[in-house]
């Protein structure tokens, strides 16, 4: 599978972006997409993850009720809506891929993208 990420930038404190991630390579509908981030200095940390048919979609703590992950299937899409942003949001945002349920660690996904970087100015 190969990964693509667009849409990230610069925002506001409190603006909104969102991430698209665009999948080639293995039929789209058979992957959960899991979106993580690194800041400079920091782990790769969980973001969202979203099963196969959307049925299941988790998050990460830190974004819950700002941040939305959800997947087109037919435009081999997953999007991460990102709302009420705050600095500590400024990071490398990845999108992934891996086969089976939705997880929130790194290496259970064998499939990256390259990264697009999203500052959030105070």
């Amino acid at each position: 599978v190969q990964l693509v990420e667009t849409g990230g930038g610069l925002a506001q404190a409190g603006g909104s972006l969102r991430l698209s991630c665009a999948a080639s390579g293995r039929t789209f509908a058979t992957v959960t997409m899991g979106w993580f981030r690194q800041a400079p200095g920091k782990k790769r940390e969980f973001v969202a993850a979203t099963s196969r048919t959307s049925s299941s979609t988790i998050y990460a703590d830190s974004v819950k009720g700002r941040f939305t992950s959800s997947r087109d299937n037919d435009k081999n899409t997953v999007y991460l809506q990102m709302n009420s942003l705050k600095s500590e949001d400024t990071a490398v945002y990845y999108c992934a891929a891996r086969i089976g349920l939705a997880r929130d660690r790194p290496d259970d996904y064998d499939y990256w993208g390259r990264g697009t970087q999203v500052t959030v100015s105070s």
